[in-house]
C-alpha cells in the first residue's frame, strides 16, 4: 500500500526490542494529546517489557505484538493479548492499536485490525474486546465500522485533561454465526 506522504510501502510487522523507542513515540504522543490512551504521563521503555519477555515464552503462549512501518519509521503499533490470563477465557482477546495521526484513514487500522482477527483465530479465539474512551469519536467510529457493538460502559471512569470520560466496551465475534 502506498502511503501518500511518502514513496515508501507500509510494512506490518513482528516488533522487535529495537522498536522500542519508536513505539514509545507512537504511544506517547496519545498520551500527551488525545483521550486514545488513558494513562496521562509519558512512559519509558519498561513499558513494553511484553516484547523484551516475548523470547522467554513459548511460542504458542505468545500474543502478537505488531509495529507499522514506513521507510524504516515506526509509525503505528497493535497487539492482542489475552483478557484474563486464566485458561476458562482463552478464547476471548483484547485488541489495541496507535497510528500516528499523518497516517490514519489510509486503511492501515483495517490492515491491522484483519492481522490481529487472524491471529486471533489461529488462537481459536471465539470474540475480540476493545475499550474505548468516550472522547475518542474516530476510534469509537472504527470500531463501529468493523462489526464491533458495544457492549459496555462505565460512565465517568476516568479523567484526562482535567475532563471525566467514559470507557465503552465493544465486542466482536470472529465468526459471525455465533453472535
Amino acid at each position: 500500500m502506498q502511503g501518500s506522504r511518502s514513496s515508501g510501502k507500509y510494512l506490518i510487522r513482528e516488533a522487535s526490542t529495537e522498536d522500542i523507542p519508536g513505539m514509545l513515540e507512537v504511544f506517547n504522543y496519545y498520551i500527551e494529546n488525545s483521550f486514545a490512551s488513558y494513562i496521562e504521563t509519558s512512559v519509558g521503555p519498561e513499558f513494553f517489557q511484553v516484547i523484551q519477555n516475548e523470547k522467554e515464552q513459548e511460542k504458542d503462549d505468545r500474543f502478537p505484538f505488531y509495529v507499522i512501518e514506513e521507510n524504516g519509521k515506526i509509525i503505528g503499533l497493535g497487539a492482542l493479548r489475552p483478557y484474563f490470563p486464566f485458561p476458562n477465557f482463552r478464547h476471548t482477546g483484547v485488541v489495541s492499536y496507535f497510528i500516528l495521526p499523518g497516517h490514519t484513514r489510509k486503511g492501515l487500522g483495517s490492515r491491522m485490525l484483519e492481522k490481529l482477527f487472524a491471529e486471533a483465530r489461529e488462537k481459536k479465539m471465539k470474540s475480540l474486546l476493545a475499550n474505548v474512551s468516550s472522547k475518542n469519536e474516530a476510534s469509537l467510529n472504527f470500531h463501529l465500522k468493523h462489526g464491533f457493538i458495544e457492549c459496555g460502559r462505565f460512565r465517568d471512569a476516568g479523567t484526562k485533561f482535567g475532563k471525566y470520560f467514559d470507557i465503552i466496551w465493544f465486542q466482536k465475534f470472529l465468526d459471525q454465526e455465533q453472535k
